[in-house]
């Protein structure tokens, strides 16, 4: 939901043209992308990929009926940029660019969810949300997923002592992603997904307890610019 700002930096800095990878289409996923005021613009060109519901009608059905009567006043048709939507199976490779490496791997999150390895000039980067691990065991598809990456973005919704009343909603812990980035190998972890009920005092608590317990952990934030070299 953060793309309504994010289309308001792209016009700023001139960007017309890019590929859209979601994780999975739960509203708090999508119900931004009406906002995207760039992909209104007939010479811009946006391409929206997903791999979880290439069985399941596809992702341009999502993104049409949420811009559709009674919810939205206008049709994705507005959108006057040249919009495409493509699915791919999860666990598929994906080459968007010259040397550039997308590989992705289910998750486990009610009707299914994707991650996300960009891999380009020796670099990596892990986007891991929504997924909800298993107390007595680790994630060896995430484990895996993850190894020696440069940076690691995972779903750290709840804390521990609130994930047992949490379980079958789909998310996980900041302490289930230090575990996790510790036995992969992984330089740093940027908590994410923060619970809505997580104010910015309680996300500091969060991110001084999680610095104390892994150093190169810290709490991600809202235009958050991070280089990876």
């Amino acid at each position: 939901t953060g793309i309504r700002n994010l289309g308001k930096d792209m016009i700023r800095r001139k960007i017309t043209h890019a590929t859209i990878y979601l994780t999975h289409t739960h509203w708090d996923h999508i119900n931004g992308f009406p906002f995207f005021v760039p992909a209104y613009n007939p010479d811009a060109s946006f391409k929206v990929m997903a791999g979880h519901l290439t069985n399941q009608g596809g992702v341009e059905r999502v993104f049409s009926a949420q811009m559709a009567d009674p919810t939205f006043p206008v049709p994705l048709s507005t959108m006057r940029s040249k919009l495409t939507f493509e699915d791919f199976n999860v666990g598929d490779e994906l080459h968007p660019g010259e040397g550039i490496v997308v590989k992705t791997a289910p998750l486990r999150h009610p009707n299914g969810a994707t991650a996300y390895r960009v891999e380009y000039d020796g670099n990596s980067v892990c986007y891991v949300t929504d997924t909800e691990h298993d107390p007595d065991t680790p994630d060896q598809v995430i484990l895996d997923f993850i190894q020696n990456a440069d940076l690691v973005i995972y779903d750290s919704t709840y804390t521990d002592e609130e994930f047992p009343a949490k379980v079958g909603w789909g998310h996980s812990t900041w302490q289930e992603g230090i575990r996790l980035c510790r036995a992969a190998n992984a330089k740093r972890l940027a908590l994410f997904h923060h619970d809505p009920d997580h104010n910015d005092a309680a996300m500091t608590v969060i991110e001084q307890k999680a610095r104390s317990t892994w150093a190169d952990s810290f709490a991600a934030r809202d235009e958050m610019v991070l280089r990876i070299e």
